[in-house]
């Protein structure tokens, strides 16, 4: 069982509103103080004291003493209320193995109450360097979030919110089964990265279908992926037929972003370019990026 897993286990009902408290004073405090913790809490001083200990030594807060004792929430102290949240909501019973780790998030599998294998994706924003995020994701960079927690359930909000709208329209994307905080749970999908991917039947069709995916995305849903690559392109063999998948999407870009048509044409080169090196497809990417836009009927 996964570290993640065993942790929440461990804790119970009055863990779980100690660190709620923690997550809603992090805003005002660096380390928020325990007399602050206190306060917020109608429960004796000794309890709030075994659960913060406890909490410490579980590595889901962080205790900071100097001029005052305070504490604040590590990202695993976010990942037990965004996991206790899914939970109560019937969203979610088990945590499964870990299928993923990157710079800017956790991937596990996970299983519904009904016994419905599904992704949990924990977003980590700012977990390498809060500073680069802030430079490199326009959606940071516009508001003055302060803190790696802001960040990371901004991104697990708009990657919901994102899935939400494309499936809603037939984009091949997973779909999107609920999320809390900086967490999100999507249905499994059995694939394999399309940089992984070698034994190709219908690279042609492949690419027609990622063409299509954007272009709903643009003209339905109003938005642009904003990095896209063969590295989160997911493809999966239904019926006989590959199907690519496109997942990563919380970095979009409005398509009245003044960056949109540069990330639009990014997105499109990068994977035409893949599918002429790879698989010989002779892609233009000047029609494909008019395709996509809606400025021309077919690839």
């Amino acid at each position: 069982m996964v570290l993640l897993a065993l942790t929440y286990r461990k804790l119970v009902d009055r863990d779980f509103k100690v660190l709620s408290v923690i997550e809603r004073e992090m805003p005002r405090y660096e380390y928020v103080p325990v007399e602050v913790i206190e306060r917020r809490l109608r429960m004796p001083s000794i309890h709030v004291a075994m659960s913060l200990q406890k909490l410490n030594r579980l590595k889901l807060v962080k205790r900071r003493i100097g001029e005052y004792t305070g504490y604040r929430l590590t990202y695993m102290g976010l990942d037990m209320l965004a996991l206790h949240s899914l939970v109560e909501r019937g969203i979610l019973q088990a945590l499964g193995d870990t299928l993923g780790v990157g710079k800017e998030s956790d991937v596990y599998s996970g299983l519904t109450p009904n016994g419905e294998r599904v992704i949990v994706k924990f977003h980590r924003a700012g977990r390498t360097s809060f500073h680069r995020i802030v430079r490199v994701r326009h959606y940071a960079a516009e508001k003055p979030y302060s803190s790696w927690l802001q960040l990371a359930k901004l991104a697990g909000q708009r990657e919901y919110r994102a899935l939400e709208e494309l499936y809603r329209v037939g984009a091949l994307v997973p779909r999107p089964l609920g999320y809390s905080r900086h967490a999100v749970v999507t249905e499994y999908i059995e694939g394999v990265e399309l940089y992984m991917y070698k034994e190709v039947v219908d690279p042609e069709s492949m690419l027609r279908d990622i063409m299509d995916t954007l272009r709903k995305a643009y003209l339905e849903v109003g938005i642009v992926h904003g990095d896209l690559s063969e590295y989160n392109i997911l493809v999966v063999l239904e019926d006989d037929r590959e199907r690519p998948y496109i997942i990563d999407w919380p970095q979009y870009v409005e398509r009245d972003h003044p960056s949109a048509e540069q990330l639009l044409r990014r997105d499109v080169e990068y994977v035409a370019r893949f599918f002429r090196k790879r698989y010989g497809v002779a892609a233009d990417t000047r029609k494909l990026i008019k395709y996509v836009k809606g400025e021309a009927d077919s690839i």
